[in-house]
């Protein structure tokens, strides 16, 4: 995740930040970000990082040379830390799918949703 360490940086730079002064700022461990280098953070951070610079996530992971949230995408740019996880994991399921298989895979994905938040309504069925 070296690159995305060099984009929190160059971001920090420009905010004229130190690395540290933006962990105090997100609540963050001393050297947190300096831990990126070498591991992959989860999607949550990921978010957290991102909304904190105003960049989308895929800029800060390297998918984008376009920093700006795309105007189509303002309502994904707020999503909670669930549904953020829940977006990255179905882009890491779906990276070698066709649009064909990506859709297909949706609609299973959705039924599915479906089926879990009956469970989740019935409580006694989760006992």
């Amino acid at each position: 995740m070296f690159e995305t360490f060099e984009k929190i940086k160059e971001l920090a730079k420009k905010r004229g930040k130190a690395l540290g002064q933006v962990e105090e700022d997100l609540g963050y461990g001393r050297n947190t970000l300096y831990k990126i280098k070498n591991s992959t953070p989860n999607a949550e951070r990921i978010a957290e990082i991102a909304n904190y610079f105003n960049v989308s996530t895929d800029y800060l992971l390297g998918r984008t040379d376009n920093p700006a949230i795309a105007k189509d995408d303002k309502e994904n740019a707020y999503l909670g830390p669930a549904e953020t996880e829940l977006v990255a994991a179905f882009r890491n399921q779906t990276q070698n799918m066709t649009e064909e298989e990506k859709v297909r895979f949706n609609k299973a994905i959705e039924s599915l949703m479906v089926t879990a938040k009956t469970l989740m309504d019935d409580d006694s069925k989760w006992r």
